[in-house]
């Protein structure tokens, strides 16, 4: 299955599209309401959390008077109950009646945090390139020179 790069722009419409279908409908109108609501308690939530732990924090549910929130493990649920008091006291000032919060491990949850690393490239200079230059014209013919070869290729202006 191939993927079809599109501009944001179109995705920006698609979604705007995608929310105005779903006002439309009855049963979509309660899901997006529904949706709203977890989007604005969670980012209420992670008001009163360390950075670390709002990173990987999820609101799961809300049943009455009861949230769950998820978190990828055990070390994050166990600090998670520590700062529930100070959470659902953030959460009732702001204007939604909890009483309790409940705390659900979700190990699959940290895979859709992962960030990737920015890569750093750092050009070789002229003291690095001659620098290779002398190891390559000492090396016996094999990989090794090869693949010095192919650096200084690669970085020569």
């Amino acid at each position: 299955m191939s993927r079809r790069h599109t501009d944001p722009s179109s995705d920006a419409t698609a979604a705007v599209l995608a929310v105005s279908w779903l006002s439309d409908d009855q049963r979509g109108s309660q899901v997006l309401a529904a949706a709203r609501e977890l989007i604005a308690v969670e980012e209420a939530a992670k008001q009163a959390l360390p950075p670390a732990l709002a990173e990987v924090c999820k609101v799961a549910r809300i049943e009455r008077q009861q949230i769950t929130l998820a978190v990828p493990g055990a070390a994050y649920a166990a600090k998670l109950r520590q700062v529930a008091p100070r959470i659902i006291q953030l959460l009732n000032s702001r204007g939604w009646n909890l009483t309790q919060i409940s705390v659900r491990v979700q190990a699959g949850l940290a895979k859709t945090q992962t960030k990737k690393p920015t890569r750093e490239i750092v050009p070789l200079d002229d003291t690095a390139l001659k620098a290779f230059e002398t190891l390559h014209s000492g090396l016996r013919p094999g990989p090794l020179a090869d693949a010095v070869q192919r650096l200084l290729r690669h970085h020569q202006r």
